[in-house]
């Protein structure tokens, strides 16, 4: 079962956190993956690792913010089975303390990103009459998250591209979900804990773990055993959902 043999596998921002997980885990499932990212030291990283467990593995260096950039990638892999837009960045902040250089800047890759990556990828997918797109997008989709006015816009836009792909493209063999994780332990919390809380580093983990009413953060493997069920054949029957993957975030907080 969930297997992606033979399948292409296009993961951006494959480099680190979500996207490294997935990347991972689709590889160890048989599919070939293709990185998208702009960090190079941390896309062959994960590419040294997928290839000595012995999976395929293709790195593409760009930013999807640049729609040319992108289409030149999508034109060299030709035939994406599968598409998962996890390239993104996070701002703290509420609206007034948004800079509008913070905000293009949000928009420009969380938002642009992905459509980008949208662009490049349906017109191939319609070809051939089949295709599976996975956005993830956040718990700020559904609740209000304090300070996190700019990343929350963008996120509720990715969930909102996501409704639009599947009812446009639903009955040209292409599916599209999305994924609402809550906190994640990422390297993207170390550093921002590191940054805001010197030498607190300890006790806001702890904080932050606990503000999930399950009582820690999120693995990213448990994010990529979610979206490898959505991208395999036994999701089949499951497009235009947006599934959160939170701890008891949106239910068991309010």
């Amino acid at each position: 079962m969930f297997t992606l043999k033979n399948k292409n596998a296009v993961v951006t921002g494959g480099g680190s956190g979500i996207g490294k997980a997935i990347a991972e885990l689709f590889a160890a499932q048989g599919a070939h993956v293709h990185l998208i990212d702009l960090n190079g030291e941390n896309a062959n990283k994960t590419a040294n690792t997928i290839s000595e467990s012995g999976g395929e593995v293709t790195v593409h260096l760009g930013d999807v913010a640049d729609q040319r950039e992108v289409m030149k990638i999508f034109q060299l892999i030709k035939t994406p089975d599968i598409l998962v837009n996890s390239a993104g960045i996070s701002h703290v902040g509420n609206v007034e303390k948004t800079t509008e250089q913070e905000l293009d800047k949000i928009f420009q890759i969380n938002v642009k990103g992905v459509y980008n990556c949208l662009y490049a990828a349906v017109p191939l997918m319609k070809n051939m009459k089949k295709g599976v797109i996975l956005n993830i997008a956040s718990t700020a989709n559904h609740i209000g998250l304090a300070d996190r006015f700019a990343y929350s816009m963008s996120k509720g836009a990715v969930y909102a591209m996501t409704l639009s792909v599947a009812r446009d493209y639903i009955h040209e063999g292409i599916r599209c979900n999305s994924i609402s994780p809550a906190r994640v332990h990422t390297p993207f919390v170390d550093g921002f804990i590191a940054k805001n809380y010197p030498g607190k580093e300890k006790e806001m983990f702890e904080k932050l773990s606990r503000s999930q009413p399950i009582g820690r953060m999120a693995k990213p493997t448990e994010i990529a055993h979610l979206a490898l069920y959505l991208c395999s054949d036994e999701s089949a029957f499951v497009t235009g959902t947006d599934y959160p993957i939170d701890g008891g975030t949106i239910t068991l907080n309010n």
